[in-house]
């Protein structure tokens, strides 16, 4: 069996959300570390702030270069198949 295409699109759909999974665990663990203080010893809102805005942000900007570049690679990859043959994979 051998990969000639993958669908650029769908692909990119499926590892952006994983992506935005990934950013969605880095967050809450950057959340944690700001709410004991880990990013600055002032007493000001910026820690929790900078920890609420990590939950957001983080999922957000992973889940986008996700999505971008797995378009990026799947049509290249398609662009290259052509040329070389593709993936050859054994299932039994």
């Amino acid at each position: 069996m051998v990969i000639n295409r993958v669908g650029p699109l769908s692909s990119a759909k499926v590892v952006g959300l994983l992506y935005a999974i990934t950013g969605l665990v880095f967050g809450a663990i950057v959340s944690l570390l700001a709410a004991m203080g880990a990013f600055g010893q002032g007493g000001g809102a910026a820690g929790p702030f900078f920890g609420i805005a990590a939950v957001v942000f983080a999922p957000v900007a992973y889940g986008v270069m996700g999505f971008v570049m797995t378009l990026i690679m799947a049509a290249l990859y398609n662009a290259l198949a052509k040329l070389v043959g593709g993936v050859e994979i054994d299932l039994r």
